[in-house]
């Protein structure tokens, strides 16, 4: 698939990272982490055996793909992520959990679904809370995008699940029309989803829902 990459999702920041987060870089990313490269990953070969593979997008602080990963030791995740902090958070988290099922990419999702990951090797995504860039002259950096849509639904297998969720609602409704209108997916709810039991709720998420805000979820499946 020849998707051109022009405008990118995300700015990347020079974000302060903490002594523990430096430390975990430098200690832990030689075991957990995976470098860009042009040529599709061994997925299995990567995680040292044969077993679901999600991909997240965006992990952010890393709070919730370690939180999924430990409750989940059958499957393998693989997160995405391009700025720094959050990938040493995650990192920290991995070995203080001790967790032999995450690895991590610090680099654009696009180029890495493009170059890295091949066709039906998914068995999920994650893409919980992408950036809603609010103003509408910064729409067309959403990450949900169709092209970016028909890429994801291209490298998961038949049967394979697509969770996003956005606390903002105008994305929302441009999150729900963009995966409606890719064919090869298919809505398992009947608009919105029920929050799954398997995505945990962020402080974040709490505390914008203890002030009365909305979060809404989709997930739909790979026919």
């Amino acid at each position: 698939m020849q998707e051109r990459r022009s405008i990118r999702s995300y700015v990347l920041r020079q974000g302060r990272i903490s002594n523990a987060q430096r430390r975990a870089c430098a200690e832990l990313r030689p075991a957990y982490g995976v470098e860009f490269s042009p040529g599709p990953l061994d997925l299995d070969k990567v995680f040292g055996r044969a077993a679901p593979k999600i991909l997240e997008i965006g992990f952010g602080m890393g709070e919730t793909t370690a939180e999924i990963a430990e409750q989940h030791p059958e499957c393998d995740y693989l997160g995405v992520e391009v700025h720094t902090p959050g990938v040493g958070s995650l990192l920290a988290r991995v070995g203080k959990l001790g967790l032999r099922n995450v690895r991590i990419i610090q680099h654009d999702a696009v180029e890495v679904l493009r170059h890295m990951i091949g066709p039906g090797a998914l068995a999920g995504v994650h893409v919980f809370f992408p950036d809603p860039w609010p103003k509408k002259r910064h729409h067309k950096r959403r990450l949900l995008q169709p092209p970016f849509v028909a890429l994801l639904a291209s490298r998961m297998k038949p049967g394979a699940l697509l969770h996003v969720c956005t606390d903002w609602e105008d994305y929302a409704r441009q999150m729900l029309a963009v995966l409606a209108a890719e064919p090869a997916l298919e809505n398992t709810a009947s608009g919105y989803a029920d929050r799954p039991r398997t995505r945990p709720q962020t402080k974040f998420e709490r505390r914008g829902l203890s002030l009365g805000h909305r979060v809404w979820d989709l997930v739909f499946r790979k026919v």
